[in-house]
């Protein structure tokens, strides 16, 4: 219990160097202000909610049948033009990112969005989540260095990957053509590089050649060479996140009230399933009535679906479950469009459960599971 509540306390909130003290702090509470009503009109908007579900059938993940999913390998819409190697590395480490989940979310009313998909990726390291929300507190300007990042493809409805007709979903659906060749150990990125012995196994970095090489492919490298043949597995990485479908289910369908059981459940995993300690020892921490006040609405909001690991809401006046009053970005904060200029929209939330969903089948992610603030805050992003 101690080791959790000390990583919480990392976590906290608090004025960062970037800030000038108090006068930093007065700006921040502002902006609370500001959007303290704005912030009042999510209860109206109709927001649709995500859950993870083992699919029955693995082949409705595949790319042309657009779905959404979490964990796993990323399913490209566009199969060939994928981010370049700057674009898909921890702006810290400089690590590949690993796929965290993809949302089809087309938009009918313009020809060019027909199919449209964002893509969320996340580096596993807990250091550099924590550096990425420090790096978003001082509120420079310029490129600031990310660890989450989210892509996004679209595609008009005659495009060269796939037919113009809905899929059948019947077994007999399949691509217009393949893709560019992807890693042999993540299968996530484009394979850049090749392996200087067999010249058949293709890395999107050097890390995941080392890697591959020490798993197995030193022995494999020798036998593809004498048979002249590849029968390695398409990705070798055992640390990919769970696979899982998800499926989608209005928001409103749920009771608005929260029944005594689900208001007692703790959003913070613990190893006895256990609430109240951990909790509330850092809701005590808090200085503010408002950021109790968020917590509780955060909480309180979430446990009508408990299971949920995702809010989607396009509304223009929808805005973001905020779990804390103080630090959240002003418009001001929330950079314009890099190719339009444009102001950008809030437009998906990713909960604290998608995180959660798959703590027991990776030990590695027992430290993201114990920090509920940094779970929510690195889930938001502008990047569009």
């Amino acid at each position: 219990m101690d080791s959790e509540l000390e990583d919480l306390r990392k976590l906290r909130i608090t004025t960062m160097e970037g800030l000038e003290g108090d006068e930093g702090k007065e700006a921040v509470e502002h902006d609370d202000v500001e959007e303290e009503e704005e912030e009042e009109e999510e209860e109206d908007e109709g927001v649709t909610l995500g859950f993870v579900e083992k699919p029955k059938n693995p082949r409705s993940l595949l790319r042309h049948l657009f779905p959404s999913k979490a964990g796993g390998v990323p399913a490209w819409l566009d199969p060939v033009n994928l981010p370049p190697e700057k674009s898909r590395t921890c702006g810290f480490c400089g690590e590949p990112l690993q796929f965290l989940l993809q949302i089809y979310a087309p938009i009918s009313e313009k020809k060019s969005t027909f199919h449209r998909t964002l893509f969320v990726f996340m580096c596993p390291s807990m250091s550099c989540l924590l550096r990425d929300q420090h790096e978003q507190w001082k509120r420079e300007g310029g490129n600031l260095c990310r660890s989450v990042k989210v892509f996004r493809c679209q595609l008009p409805r005659t495009n060269p990957f796939y037919s113009s007709e809905p899929p059948r979903r019947d077994g007999t659906d399949k691509p217009l053509c393949t893709g560019v060749s992807l890693c042999c150990w993540c299968g996530t990125w484009k394979g850049e590089k090749l392996c200087s012995s067999c010249r058949k196994a293709r890395y999107c970095s050097e890390k995941h050649q080392a890697l591959h090489w020490r798993s197995g492919h030193k022995n494999d490298c020798r036998r593809i060479i004498s048979s002249e043949a590849s029968d390695s597995p398409l990705v070798a990485s055992t640390t990919l996140w769970p696979e899982y479908e998800i499926a989608i289910e209005e928001e409103y369908v749920f009771n608005s009230e929260v029944s005594e059981e689900n208001s007692s459940t703790s959003l913070v995993p613990t190893d006895n399933n256990k609430k109240d300690e951990m909790v509330q020892s850092l809701m005590d921490q808090f200085e503010a009535d408002a950021d109790k006040k968020s917590w509780a609405s955060f909480q309180e909001r979430l446990a009508r679906a408990p299971e949920q690991v995702l809010r989607y809401c396009r509304d223009p006046m929808a805005r973001p479950l905020w779990p804390l009053s103080i630090g959240r970005p002003s418009k001001a904060d929330i950079p314009s469009c890099s190719y339009c200029k444009g102001p950008l929209c809030y437009e998906f939330q990713i909960t604290p459960q998608a995180i959660t969903t798959s703590r027991e089948e990776i030990p590695s992610l027992g430290r993201l599971c114990r920090a509920p603030v940094a779970r929510t805050f690195h889930s938001f992003s502008y990047e569009l």
